[in-house]
């Protein structure tokens, strides 16, 4: 029987290189981590992206 660990979204962002991407990870509501693996060209369109939206 698999170990039951609690799935919540506590916790910092969370921002790393491995290898030859970026992982990004982030805490949601209702528990649980959003991941995503980019690369270099990916992670530069999400700043541009982030960076455009109106305070």
């Amino acid at each position: 029987m698999a170990a039951m660990k609690p799935r919540t979204g506590d916790g910092p962002l969370e921002v790393e290189r491995e290898g030859r991407g970026i992982v990004v990870r982030i805490p949601v509501d209702g528990g649980g981590r959003l991941v995503l693996e980019l690369n270099d060209a990916e992670a530069t369109g999400l700043r541009e992206a982030l960076a455009s939206i109106e305070k």
